[in-house]
């Protein structure tokens, strides 16, 4: 067995398809054993393109990937047995019932886990007689995640773990996640759900156009972003009364003001001050931090070219 320190590295990573376009351009990042790390990006950006490189699904254009320190394309046998893969598709035959379909797939995987233990992880244990054509979408979401987990995987890749699942499913989804990373799995997780990869992920990175954007803890990433604090002011009290250092915008008419700051406590401090002294109060006061969602709209918008329809395949056409 080789060593690394990380369970997944990558290094100018490369990937290009027929006609010359560049799906992931020279990117470069690495996951700690033990870590969930996300990896986000706007329609296009090139994440299943790399997923699929570290999976081994395809070769590089260029670059180099490593998990679990081999080359997980040429060292496919070696590398395939100790990763667990959950796609957005499972495709499973419909007429099987849900344990028949994993016993099928644990004959093809080396020391899987009982059938009956991987249904109870992923909550489908009252399911286990009912074919698989009777399950909800949610629920066909479970079983490709037991699938994932059949061969105790020490690297598990997640692609959209939570589509189609309800509030509670999702949550016991992520609790499931959070125990598999503290008993040493890795998770590699793709997602569109933001409030997901910021309540999951150890660290992230958002691609957009083939590259990272950005990198870091959930709470990096959003640092240099501005809080936001909202309410609505009293009928016949104008913004241009509010503190000059608060640089509010808002409306007169329908009186709503949004003040941003990359201070939130001394900003909402000195409103609340402001607000007492001129006995006014704020209704629908709403003050909280920077979240994912809006760094990576900012990075979307930052990024995109005005008034330009972005040229080559989509995620869409491409399945980049």
């Amino acid at each position: 067995m080789t060593s690394d320190d990380h369970a997944i590295r990558a290094e100018d990573l490369r990937r290009s398809y027929r006609g010359g376009f560049e799906a992931v351009s020279g990117i470069t990042f690495s996951v700690q054993y033990g870590e969930i790390f996300a990896l986000l990006g706007t329609n296009g950006a090139g994440k299943t393109s790399t997923v699929e490189l570290l999976e081994g699904l395809a070769r590089p254009t260029g670059g180099r990937v490593r998990v679990l320190g081999r080359d997980p394309y040429r060292e496919r046998a070696l590398v395939r047995p100790r990763t667990g893969v959950m796609l957005q598709e499972g495709g499973f035959p419909s007429d099987l019932t849900v344990t028949e379909t994993l016993r099928m797939w644990g004959g093809c995987t080396s020391g899987a886990r009982p059938a009956g233990e991987a249904l109870e992880m992923v909550g489908l244990a009252s399911r286990a007689r009912v074919r698989v054509k009777q399950l909800s979408g949610g629920e066909r979401r479970r079983l490709d995640l037991a699938l994932a987990l059949l061969g105790r995987p020490d690297v598990l890749f997640l692609d959209e773990p939570s589509t189609g699942l309800d509030a509670e499913g999702r949550r016991d989804t992520w609790e499931l996640v959070r125990s598999l990373r503290d008993c040493g799995t890795t998770v590699l997780l793709t997602t569109h759900y933001l409030e997901e990869a910021e309540s999951l992920a150890d660290r992230l990175a958002i691609m957009h156009a083939g590259r990272i954007v950005t990198s870091g803890t959930p709470a990096e990433v959003t640092a240099s972003r501005p809080s936001r604090i909202r309410f609505r002011l009293p009928p016949g009290m104008p913004v241009a009364r509010l503190p000059l250092q608060l640089r509010a915008a808002g409306s007169d008419r329908d009186r709503r003001v949004e003040i941003r700051a990359h201070d939130l406590q001394e900003a909402l401090t000195r409103l609340l001050r402001w607000a007492q002294q001129e006995n006014v109060r704020l209704e629908g006061l709403d003050a909280r931090s920077a979240s994912l969602e809006e760094a990576f709209l900012e990075i979307a918008q930052s990024q995109a070219p005005t008034g330009a329809t972005p040229a080559g395949p989509t995620a869409e056409t491409a399945g980049v």
